[in-house]
């Protein structure tokens, strides 16, 4: 149990690291940093990588922003096995729809209770 905390902190840990090294060295802003990880998730995703991550780390892969990366990658190959090329475009958003329609209810509940400042 302890070994799996442990390596859950070690995975998450380390994508934050990067992209703190990442963001303290470039010009890079949050966002540009936020994206390029997304990309670095799916392409980790492509050749299968990201899933080892996940497997050794568990919630700790899951985390990061590194994972909704894989999560879009996985869910376009899942459907273009089941509906070839045409399934690309509409696997894309299946396995994130939740978190996407969750943080849109949210953001949408704050914005509503609490008054912006401009």
């Amino acid at each position: 149990m302890l070994e799996t905390y442990i390596w859950a902190f070690v995975i998450c840990g380390t994508i934050c690291m990067i992209a703190q090294i990442v963001y303290d060295n470039t010009n890079l802003s949050a966002g540009h940093i936020t994206s390029l990880f997304v990309i670095v998730g799916a392409f980790l995703d492509l050749f299968h990588i990201y899933d080892v991550l996940i497997e050794i780390g568990q919630a700790g892969a899951a985390l990061p922003i590194t994972s909704f990366g894989h999560l879009l990658m996985h869910g376009a190959m899942k459907a273009v096995e089941e509906k070839g090329f045409f399934g690309l475009a509409m696997g894309i958003f299946d396995m994130t729809a939740m978190g996407i329609s969750s943080a849109i209810l949210f953001v949408f509940l704050a914005a509503f209770i609490f008054k912006p400042k401009s």
